[in-house]
């Protein structure tokens, strides 16, 4: 299983597994820095990573079981769900091996040095699908300095697949939220 797939690796056909804003900046670095332009490089941690995270702290049905029990009609338990989804995952922990892959990553990237800043940015793999637009409803993080700050970015946008409006618009336009 592959958690960490750096930008120089990723073209457009990966939306997949790493989603739409991923994919695209991995298209970016590998078709502009050959042409002089600085394209920063990064990683995503990938669709397989978030689910082996949710499989490993068995969240699988917890989500399932809690989302079953939302107001579809008036939806008037939706910030209530939404947050205890989010608790789930906020109070779940990364996978060590998870964990690892992604400090890995960080320290290829950062070096030696220990100002680098991040921005970790929640990437859906249906985002940039021809029938949905994402945008505006998973969180980003910017200026993440240490790879402590990282991974708790990274679970934080892991959660942020359920912010309130997040779940309302899978749910007005058919995602199913365990997909």
């Amino acid at each position: 299983m592959q958690h960490i797939r750096f930008f120089r690796d990723l073209t457009i056909e990966d939306v997949s597994s790493v989603g739409g804003k991923n994919a695209s900046l991995g298209e970016m670095f590998s078709r502009l820095t050959p042409e002089g332009i600085q394209v920063p490089d990064g990683f995503a941690v990938t669709a397989a990573a978030y689910w082996h995270f949710i499989d490993a702290n068995g969240l699988r049905d917890k989500l399932r079981n809690l989302l079953e029990k939302l107001d579809r009609l008036q939806f008037a338990n939706l910030k209530e769900t939404g947050a205890q989804a989010r608790w789930l995952l906020l109070e779940a922990t990364l996978p060590p091996d998870l964990a690892e892959a992604i400090r890995q990553a960080y320290r290829q990237l950062a070096g030696n040095d220990r100002d680098v800043s991040f921005a970790v940015r929640s990437s859906a793999t249906a985002e940039d699908l021809p029938n949905a637009s994402f945008a505006g409803q998973h969180e980003s993080y910017l200026n993440v300095q240490g790879e402590e700050a990282v991974l708790k970015a990274v679970q934080r946008c892991f959660a942020s697949l359920f912010t309130d409006r997040a779940i309302k618009y899978r749910e007005d336009n058919g995602f199913d939220h365990m997909k």
